[in-house]
């Protein structure tokens, strides 16, 4: 920077020594603070800041490392993905070991060793044990018209043969046989009571459904009492309805209670839309009737049912019967189409499944007496049950 020509400026306050009295130190001092004050920036260095002023020279590099650091920050996160935006690493997993089992868990640890899976040609179900013997319950419909089926045991075992040594159409049970040595510790599964099973309790519903290996799945008991039909057109009754999601494959499967007791058979779900698959509604045929056909189909043998031969609908006063089956027992005894059952054999008929779960507690060749109303009359019929055939009429 050039110096001024002169010192004397106006604006500088300095007078002119010809303008009048001036003290020569005076003036000396005057001249050494202007010369000063008019020195190069360079010759003099730069100025401090304000008070409260943020330095310009130390903002730039703070904003640098800000940008830095954010830069760092999308590298880490850039590595975790790679240039699909999949992701490329693995986070450390946090310490503590195992998580505690719930109790669904609980009741598939200790009941999933006694779950099997069955396969009969090209179809396949699941099965359980119910005896150290080597002795399996499974659907009917699950092994159909088959002597023996393949069975295995775990996630990896290996298949074992399995002999069909009875099936129950009416009921859809089945029993099959396994060698106990050839299938190592064989896990049995008690049986529940299932006439105590109340609408809410917590159910397990373990099987291989669409071929996976055994799956647990959980729910509620949602319903009491329904009816399906049974594989040869017959009804069963005191079905157990659930919310645990069952699918194909999850047929003859256990449906276990809180303790990891069975207190049904898997065999039936309601599907909706154009798919087979669970839509929250499944049914499972009671435990107690396990109960009654097992030894019966262990042995081999024929379980045989009384037969009346009637179907029925609603009624206020009981249960309407809205065909009879030609040759049926009821026809022979005169029973009507019209004609409305209000008792069986002393016992009250509050609605149409009272009358076969009635028929079911006797045996073919029984007599009952039926009281019916017909034409605003009362009377009583005497039938004779015969044998329930193998298919309905």
């Amino acid at each position: 920077m050039t110096r001024p020509p002169s010192l004397w400026i106006d604006r500088e306050g300095i007078r002119d020594p010809d303008a009048g009295p001036f003290s020569q130190a005076r003036w000396r001092r005057q001249a050494r603070e202007a010369e000063a004050r008019w020195r190069a920036p360079e010759e003099q260095g730069a100025p401090d800041p304000p008070p409260g002023r943020p330095r310009r020279g130390l903002l730039v590099p703070a904003l640098a490392l800000t940008a830095a650091m954010a830069a760092i920050a999308l590298s880490a996160v850039a590595l975790l993905q790679d240039g699909n935006g999949r992701q490329a690493a693995v986070l450390p997993a946090a310490s503590g070991g195992k998580l505690a089992p719930t109790q669904v868990g609980r009741v598939y640890q200790a009941a999933g060793p006694g779950v099997v899976s069955v396969q009969v040609g090209s179809a396949s179900g699941t099965g359980f044990v119910v005896r150290g013997d080597g002795t399996i319950v499974t659907n009917a419909h699950v092994v159909g018209d088959a002597d023996a089926a393949l069975v295995r045991f775990g996630d990896t075992g290996r298949q074992v043969q399995a002999e069909v040594r009875g099936t129950d159409p009416s009921s859809d049970l089945a029993v099959l046989h396994v060698d106990p040595g050839a299938s190592g510790a064989l896990r049995p599964l008690p049986l529940a009571n299932s006439d105590r099973v109340q609408v809410g309790d917590a159910v397990v519903a373990i099987g291989h459904p669409f071929g996976l290996d055994r799956t647990a799945t959980a729910g509620i008991v949602s319903g009491l009492g329904r009816e399906i039909r049974a594989p040869d057109g017959f009804q069963i009754a005191e079905v157990i309805q659930t919310d645990a999601p069952i699918n194909p494959g999850n047929s003859g499967g256990p449906l276990l209670d809180a303790r990891g007791r069975v207190v049904g058979v898997n065999s039936q779900i309601a599907t909706g839309g154009a798919g087979n698959g669970s839509v929250g509604i499944g049914f499972a045929v009671p435990s107690n009737r396990v109960r009654e056909v097992l030894p019966a189909l262990s042995r081999g043998e024929r379980i045989e049912r009384a037969y009346l031969g009637v179907t029925t609908a609603p009624h206020a006063r009981g249960a309407e019967v809205v065909s009879v089956t030609p040759g049926s027992p009821a026809q022979s005894a005169g029973v009507r189409s019209g004609d409305v059952i209000t008792g069986v054999d002393g016992r009250d008929v509050a609605q149409p499944q009272d009358v076969p779960e009635a028929i079911d507690a006797l045996k073919p060749g029984d007599r009952l007496e039926l009281e019916v109303t017909r034409g605003g009359a009362d009377r009583t019929v005497q039938v004779e049950l015969a044998t329930r055939p193998q298919q309905t009429p």
